[in-house]
């Protein structure tokens, strides 16, 4: 008579109230290397088989709460720790997102960003040609009867997969597709610059308020890690006060008739497309409102990008604790995109600074009088997933996005007085504000890189 292998079973007869507690890949590993599996294997088959098949389904059952899983480490404490498992949340469980537009950014950057995000997905698109829009639903996974165009737009209201309209449009474009969104019953996340006007930016704060539908504005820089840690060095005062500012963001445009090369669809040139991330980047780091501008604007004559738009803006922002920000901007000379943070004992230089991917910042300080630089590690989140992932929790827990219109609203207010500084030739003040984030909601849990 075949004799019963006492360690077979024990997997076979797996109940499911014990499904949550099945041996694991640790454990299995542990008892392979101590022999147990080895012994008599093929006489304990036939018992195995037979209980297995009068065994009730050992399949767990959906999770209900958060899906958080923990491993132990592979790595000694005095080693980098390694990354944490990534933890999505269930798809079921996520926001749906609408994406209006699929130009360069939503197809290189925000629909790939997805993959990254643990509470966001993408179910519906709008655009304005169809058969782009067929292949990246067929992409993505995205049903025919949740791609609309620019006039079935309102359509959303009556898809109850989508949370979340992304507006990824030109800038003119904002401010209807907000308002629209709005009375579908959607939350909007809108591409910077918020709008053309400060008029318009406040229309589209009413009509979200109006409709009980939360407004963000995508400062990816205020979501991204290495941004965020400068912004706490800057706080905490790790170098002392700081005392100047130098930011920095040119690039050379394509020789083509581009919407951005268009005053009615831009709404401007270098300013409200590149030059913002100076403006609200600074407004960022120090948490306090500028009270004056001044700039100078130039524009390269014969220059046929530029005959609408202004090339290259050079702007100066005051603020009440003493700090001053020197911006510059242009959208004709070769790419550059950083800036450096000057405090009483040490330095912060993010460069590059504001593009999607390869940031890199760097300390210079003089400890014990040494000078010293250091390179903090790139934690590489995707900057596109942590504001959908945030936008995406502010829906989920009723908060106040971090950037929401208002802050994009006072962007807007600043660069209009950046114009007429140019156009007076002097200084403009700005209204007194002393409250350190004034314009900002709540602000995004950090993760650990």
């Amino acid at each position: 008579m075949l004799q019963e292998n006492p360690y077979v079973p024990a997997v076979a007869e797996t109940t499911p109230d014990d499904a949550g507690c099945d041996t694991s890949r640790r454990q299995f590993i542990n008892h392979a290397g101590r022999g147990l599996l080895a012994v008599g294997v093929a006489g304990a088959l036939p018992v195995a088989a037979a209980k297995a098949a009068k065994a009730p389904d050992a399949t767990p059952p959906p999770a209900t709460g958060p899906l958080d899983i923990k491993l132990p480490p592979l790595e000694a404490p005095t080693d980098p720790k390694g990354a944490e498992p990534f933890n999505p949340d269930a798809p079921e469980r996520r926001v749906g997102y609408a994406l209006v537009g699929l130009g360069h950014l939503t197809l290189n950057e925000i629909l790939p960003a997805f993959g990254q995000c643990k509470h966001a997905k993408p179910v519906a698109l709008v655009s304005g040609d169809p058969e782009k829009m067929r292949k990246v639903a067929q992409q993505y996974g995205i049903k025919p009867s949740s791609c609309y165009s620019y006039q079935t737009y309102d359509q959303l209201k009556d898809n109850p997969e989508v949370e979340v309209i992304y507006i990824v449009l030109p800038n003119s474009m904002h401010h209807e597709f907000t308002i629209r969104g709005a009375k579908a019953g959607k939350h909007i996340l809108c591409e910077k610059p918020m709008a053309n006007s400060a008029k318009e930016c406040e229309e589209m704060i009413a009509a979200c308020k109006k409709a009980g539908k939360k407004l963000m504005i995508a400062y990816r820089i205020q979501y991204e890690p290495l941004n965020r840690m400068v912004q706490k060095a800057v706080r905490d005062k790790t170098y002392g006060r700081t005392k100047m500012i130098q930011m920095m963001n040119t690039q050379n445009q394509a020789h083509d008739q581009q919407w951005r090369h268009k005053k009615a669809l831009a709404g401007g040139g270098s300013l409200p497309d590149v030059g913002l991330y100076c403006l609200n980047t600074t407004r960022f780091l120090l948490g306090e409102e500028p009270t004056e501008v001044s700039a100078q604007i130039y524009t390269t004559p014969g220059d046929d990008r530029f005959k609408e738009i202004e090339e290259n803006v050079s702007f100066t922002l005051r603020f009440p604790s003493g700090v001053i920000s020197q911006c510059m901007t242009g959208y004709g000379s070769f790419n550059n995109k950083s800036y450096t943070v000057y405090a009483e004992t040490g330095s912060i230089e993010m460069d590059p600074a504001f593009p999607y991917h390869g940031l890199r910042q760097e300390r210079t300080h003089a400890p014990g009088g040494k000078q010293m630089k250091e390179v903090p590690n790139d934690p590489q989140k995707d900057q596109f997933a942590l504001e959908m992932d945030h936008m995406a929790e502010c829906v989920r827990q009723n908060k106040t996005p971090y950037t929401p219109g208002e802050e994009g609203l006072q962007d807007q207010r600043i660069m209009e007085a950046i114009y007429q500084s140019a156009r007076e030739n002097k200084p403009v003040k700005l209204p007194a504000v002393s409250k350190l984030d004034a314009f900002r909601g709540e602000a995004p849990k950090d993760e650990e890189a």
